[in-house]
């Protein structure tokens, strides 16, 4: 059973010994855990689907909104894509042990810098099960043992999904308690998780404002916040209008319940009067709820835009609303998304070299794009097969969190009877 009935610290210490384990293994075993994986999720469709079913059914998920519902729910399209992901990270090379540096020291040292994995890896996600095998399969690959503690509206799903890690493991000959869940706890399990210092070596909350704050109050151990996305699209006074349309409404509306989605579009104000109308346009026409600043409603046109708040600039909706406002030049556009974004995802639509570099330069993101959409950032859009999630902080990882986002390194030293004078 993939949902343990242990305590949490028995649970970290059994994956720490399981780490132990993995770190040794060779390339070959990861990957035949990783191919078993991706085979067991084509013949279990049926199994995983009963189980999500039945999360989507439960009254904990009763007050879920449509987006995070959408978010929770699986098909055999995503269970297919699941599958996809694992033999991607499966196929790209192993990191553990790769050589990062070598030189020898004056001492006659050979001394080399040498990749090697983290060790026990804690994940805290919200809704999406798919985050599961996501992080089962890239820390696997990496050498290292996880613990995964999601929602408990999500719990059917994430034991269903977290077995199928197990039992592949097992068919490898691997330890299957390098993949351990502990279902969807409360607060007292939470900080109890985040508080296993010497067995959790990094913990990842993959989740809002309110998780990040939660684990902020009790963690002692090691963490990376991958957090929200309060992401913008500048349409820039040199901007192709056609090329903006199909960005702005890809960046909010491909899937609206995503990090990477746009939150705020930003237009130049010497263009405002001229592309606005068409964009918002097509947003309203996508479902879009428009709110914008004086300005921006005074160029849409006949196109409904409510007056925004200060509250809407900050905000990370993760549904069909978007913030506009209209700015004087891209200074002011890198002004405010530095003032407002939360260092996720922004983009820029321009034909100006000097235009994209100044905003490449200025906005102080994980992921900038010039003229393309911000739903790019993603760790299988990215090659990495998967991710754990994007991470906006600048140590020690930034953007998605893929398989070398899982490691360090050590230096390992070889001489002939050196001593040091």
């Amino acid at each position: 059973m993939a949902v343990t009935e242990t305590t949490v610290a028995e649970s970290c210490a059994a994956a720490k010994r399981a780490a132990r384990q993995l770190a040794g293994a060779s390339t070959e075993a990861k990957n035949a855990a990783l191919e078993a994986t991706a085979r067991l999720l084509g013949e279990r469709v049926a199994d995983i689907l009963e189980a999500n079913a039945g999360d989507l059914a439960d009254e904990r998920a009763a007050g879920l909104t449509d987006a995070l519902r959408d978010r929770l729910r699986l098909t055999p399209e995503r269970v297919a894509a699941m599958a996809d992901g694992v033999r991607v990270v499966a196929a790209l090379e192993d990191p553990v042990g790769e050589e990062l540096e070598r030189k020898t020291l004056e001492s006659g040292l050979d001394l080399r810098k040498v990749r090697v994995p983290l060790g026990v890896v804690a994940v805290v996600y919200e809704a999406r099960p798919n985050v599961t095998i996501d992080c089962a399969a890239l820390t696997i690959k990496s050498g290292n043992a996880i613990v995964l503690r999601g929602s408990s509206y999500a719990e059917r799903s994430n034991a269903a999904l977290a077995g199928i890690a197990r039992e592949a493991l097992a068919e490898a000959g691997l330890p299957g308690d390098a993949v351990l869940s502990l279902g969807g706890g409360g607060h007292d399990e939470l900080a109890e998780l985040a508080r296993q210092e010497g067995l959790i070596d990094l913990l990842i909350p993959r989740g809002g404002e309110g998780l990040k704050a939660a684990i902020k109050k009790v963690a002692t151990v090691p963490v990376m916040y991958a957090a929200a996305g309060n992401c913008h699209v500048y349409v820039h006074a040199e901007a192709d209008p056609e090329m903006a349309r199909r960005i702005a409404v890809n960046a909010k509306v491909q899937r609206p319940g995503v990090c990477n989605a746009a939150e705020t579009l930003l237009i130049d104000a010497t263009i405002a009067e001229r592309v606005a109308p068409a964009i918002l346009a097509d947003l309203a026409a996508a479902g879009v709820e428009l709110v914008g600043d004086e300005r921006a409603r005074a160029a849409a046109g006949d196109v409904a835009v409510g007056p925004a708040t200060d509250t809407d600039w900050d905000s990370e909706y993760l549904g069909l609303k978007l913030a506009v406002a209209v700015v004087d030049s891209v200074e002011d556009a890198v002004d405010h998304v530095n003032a407002h974004g939360t260092g996720h995802s922004e983009a820029i639509v321009t034909s100006s070299d000097e235009a994209a570099d100044a905003f490449v330069t200025g906005v102080d993101a994980a992921a900038v794009y010039v003229n393309a959409s911000t739903r790019f950032t993603d760790g299988f859009e990215y090659g990495m097969g998967a991710e754990i999630g994007n991470s906006t902080q600048k140590l020690h990882a930034r953007g998605p969190i893929g398989m070398r986002e899982l490691t360090t390194f050590k230096y390992v030293a070889r001489g002939d009877g050196q001593i040091r004078e």
